[in-house]
């Protein structure tokens, strides 16, 4: 009997075990904590057990438990972080994840978790913001604000302007300059001008004006990432991007924040709904669907997968994922690499 408690109290479960059965997991380790209750990795390993399960408060304080016994554990960090993360906590869930990345820097999770916070508090901010620009008198336009991003094929700017008329929009597309003309009243325009830092396909350029913003979308010439969008660059000798749909935002390392436009007004959501899509978009479109009907399962393996993978893996199945670390796999003719 005395060693079969002493085989339970060293209870250790791997993180396939866990991902397994996450509910047996916690009654595992909580019949091991009984007879050891200052075991840390014990906590640790229970807290990742609520987050499987969503019970995220059990895991922050199962974490927090863990850090009390062993200050130095990163992955307790991590654990906290991301309960708070999901209880909205983003401040605190940045706090917990900055401690643990300095103890485990090695661990590319933290990276991504921690910009997950930032995305979530500066989109708070900015939305804050637009909140507040809304109720601005049209005679103030250097008050409105534009937000710009890219994909694969075009680089999109969003001038949030509520109920612009089309024929009050004046949009010109030249080879490295935009210049965009706006009518906010009898007696105020609005006014971009932007001098490009790479070569734009004006004929293949367009715009439209939705009821909460001006939307423009500027054909890129080659696929290759822009670090700004204003400036007086040549020819881009930038390394080429991977493909991505053109429903992913991937934001200048120059911007002083990241946020989806697209998902920050209700109106946006109900008009682009409508929109028949082709190309990446509709791709996108049908993972988004195979993602919200698939099974707890298949959403566990495309998170695992495309988080481990560096975004270049996006896996349902969750029998083969579950028990491996999914590693870097990038097209043929793609190079995977840090940003």
């Amino acid at each position: 009997m005395m060693a079969e408690s002493v085989g339970l109290c060293l209870l250790r479960l791997s993180e396939g075990d866990i991902e397994q059965d996450p509910l047996g997991a916690v009654q595992k380790l909580t019949e091991a904590l009984k007879q050891m209750p200052d075991d840390a990795e014990n906590y640790c390993q229970r807290a990742y057990a609520h987050i499987l399960l969503q019970n995220y408060h059990d895991a922050i304080t199962d974490a927090e438990k863990s850090l009390t016994l062993d200050p130095n554990n990163a992955v307790a960090f991590l654990r906290q972080g991301i309960g708070e993360y999901h209880m909205k906590n983003y401040g605190s869930a940045l706090k917990s994840l900055s401690e643990g990345q300095k103890l485990g820097s090695a661990d590319t999770t933290f990276t991504i978790w921690i910009k997950r916070c930032e995305e979530a508090i500066n989109t708070g901010l900015q939305t804050e913001m637009d909140d507040n620009q809304i109720f601005q008198h049209p005679s103030c336009p250097s008050k409105i604000k534009y937000d710009w991003y890219q994909t694969e094929s075009h680089v999109i700017i969003t001038i949030m302007i509520k109920n612009t008329k089309k024929e009050d929009v004046n949009i010109t597309f030249s080879e490295k300059e935009l210049d965009a003309l706006v009518r906010l009243s009898s007696e105020e325009d609005y006014n971009l001008k932007l001098h490009l830092l790479h070569s734009i396909v004006p004929e293949q350029s367009t715009f439209k004006v939705l009821s909460t913003k001006i939307e423009i979308k500027m054909k890129k010439p080659e696929a290759v990432r822009w670090e700004n969008l204003e400036g007086h660059g040549g020819s881009p000798k930038l390394k080429q991007i991977a493909p991505v749909s053109d429903a992913t935002h991937l934001y200048p390392p120059s911007s002083h924040y990241t946020r989806n436009w697209d998902k920050l007004v209700v109106e946006i959501k109900e008009e682009e709904k409508h929109e028949k899509l082709e190309g990446d978009a509709a791709l996108n479109k049908l993972f988004q669907q195979i993602y919200s009907d698939g099974t707890d399962e298949v959403k566990r393996a495309m998170n695992k997968s495309f988080m481990e993978s560096g975004g270049t893996v996006l896996s349902t199945n969750w029998s083969d994922v579950g028990k491996r670390k999914v590693e870097v796999n990038p097209p043929d003719d793609m190079e995977w690499k840090k940003f």
